[in-house]
């Protein structure tokens, strides 16, 4: 790729159809149209966990990607609902954790995997999202850090 004077090295033209319109940057998604900063959202990820069906399914540009089903919050320790986003990986995080951790930007919050595969499918945590440790992998494989991840009822 060329660089251009007072340009950055990662940026390319930008073209619709024959026209060129500015630069725009692959690795960074985004485009700069008349010296303006547009960001251009390509390949999102999204998880939503659907806490009534058990189940978190991970999105691509809206399309379901992946789903797998997860163990939840109890009556009593419910998993909160909202929009989060993921802040951490830790693998072998020990204990009942699995073989990985994904933290949320919630304070003692995350997605992670456990080691009792009996309590997948079930209300069965103090608030996280249980996955097999197989299913948890693959998933923080996938997703980046930043990933948002949206909980309904």
């Amino acid at each position: 790729s060329r660089t251009y004077p007072g340009t950055y090295p990662f940026l390319t033209p930008a073209y619709s159809g024959s026209l060129r319109v500015g630069w725009s940057s692959d690795k960074y998604h985004s485009v700069i149209i008349m010296n303006m900063m547009v960001e251009v959202i390509l390949n999102e990820l999204v998880i939503t966990i659907f806490l009534s069906r058990r189940q978190l399914v991970l999105y691509k540009n809206n399309v379901p990607l992946k789903t797998y089903p997860v163990g939840v919050g109890k009556t009593f320790s419910p998993t909160p609902t909202g929009n989060y986003y993921i802040v951490s990986k830790r693998p072998y995080p020990g204990g009942p954790f699995g073989l990985m951790w994904l933290g949320l930007n919630v304070p003692h919050y995350g997605i992670h995997g456990t080691n009792n595969s009996a309590s997948i499918g079930g209300y069965v945590s103090k608030g996280c999202i249980r996955m097999h440790n197989k299913d948890v992998l693959e998933l923080s494989r996938i997703v980046p850090i930043g990933t948002r991840v949206t909980i309904i009822p």
